[in-house]
């Protein structure tokens, strides 16, 4: 499971925790403007915008969990298994495969505007990219500066919701996500007030008891509760250094522990990586499980006008810093 979020200050931050039980090897990974991109049913990209953003890369091509792009869109798809449906092609859409969306949308699309006019011809193909790499249940955020949807393919159809929280998780589908707020409206960053009866002198004997009922648990519908919270009501100054380090505190509200949520084959679900991308400036900067140092990658450090993928192994080595 993971949580996706956005956050601007001075720039527009993007990004997300991913939360599984084993790594599949994933990179950070620049896409520069004349890869080419073969699309299974829709042709090839030779030129585009380019990407930067975590994926696995399997026989040159990058699978991106998340990723942002030159312009400042960011993108990223998060498991909705049980939910997500992928019809057959259909004539007279573009029919493009679920793992070929992130690069579909942010190697065309400067801004949320524009994607959401390439989503009204779109068909998400059931079309997996091997038999060794089934297609994988996603939906998607797509998000700019003061604008966030969230995409999602059901058997009902393609849905594309304004997502005015800039946050997503996983099931139940969005508008549920959205309805189960109206739950959590009395939630406050403030001192709470005696409503349970005048008659008794009630105070409150800890601070932050305004926020007394937050959903503490690891499931998805929980930390889409708690992640909006603390997302929605986070401060911080504008500088690169503070907007940030907050980002890596929000979504460290809802990062899982190894240890706490065992699976059926007794592995442990796990936040394996954070990531916090300065959609303005073109910075990956991610932390891994093994290593809370905030490491960034800069896309406009590399050469974008070439053919090649440009790839950093994340580092997952705990770093300590002395004092003494």
């Amino acid at each position: 499971m993971c949580t996706a979020a956005t956050y601007e200050t001075k720039d527009f931050y993007f990004g997300r925790t991913l939360d599984y039980e084993i790594s599949y090897g994933d990179e950070v990974t620049i896409t520069p403007r004349n890869f080419v991109f073969n699309f299974l049913r829709e042709g090839s990209m030779h030129n585009h915008y380019a990407m930067i953003g975590m994926a696995h890369v399997e026989d040159n091509y990058p699978l991106y969990y998340d990723a942002i792009n030159e312009k400042g869109l960011g993108m990223a798809g998060l498991n909705f298994v049980g939910n997500a449906f992928f019809p057959e092609e259909k004539s007279g859409k573009q029919n493009i495969s679920p793992f070929e969306f992130i690069p579909w949308i942010l190697g065309q699309c400067a801004t949320v505007a524009e994607a959401k006019e390439k989503l009204k011809n779109i068909n998400l193909v059931n079309i997996a990219f091997s038999e060794k790499l089934p297609l994988a249940q996603l939906h998607w955020l797509i998000a700019g500066h003061g604008q966030s949807i969230t995409v999602e393919s059901t058997e009902s159809g393609l849905h594309v919701y304004d997502n005015l929280t800039g946050v997503l998780t996983n099931n139940p589908s969005f508008n549920e996500q959205m309805f189960n707020l109206n739950n959590y409206m009395y939630l406050s960053t403030k001192e709470p007030e005696n409503h349970f009866c005048s008659k008794l002198p009630l105070q409150p004997y800890s601070r932050g008891m305004g926020a007394l009922g937050l959903p503490g648990d690891l499931s998805s519908q929980s930390r889409f509760v708690r992640a909006a919270f603390v997302k929605m009501n986070s401060v911080s100054g504008t500088t690169e250094e503070e907007s940030v380090s907050q980002f890596f505190h929000i979504l460290g509200s809802v990062e899982q522990p190894k240890g706490c949520c065992i699976l059926k084959n007794g592995k442990y679900e796990m936040t394996l990586y954070t990531s916090c991308c300065n959609a303005d400036k073109g910075i990956y900067y991610y932390t891994t499980y093994e290593n809370h140092q905030i490491t960034a990658v800069n896309m406009f450090h590399e050469q974008l006008n070439t053919t090649g993928l440009i790839r950093y192994s994340p580092s997952r080595r705990e770093q300590f810093k002395m004092q003494n």
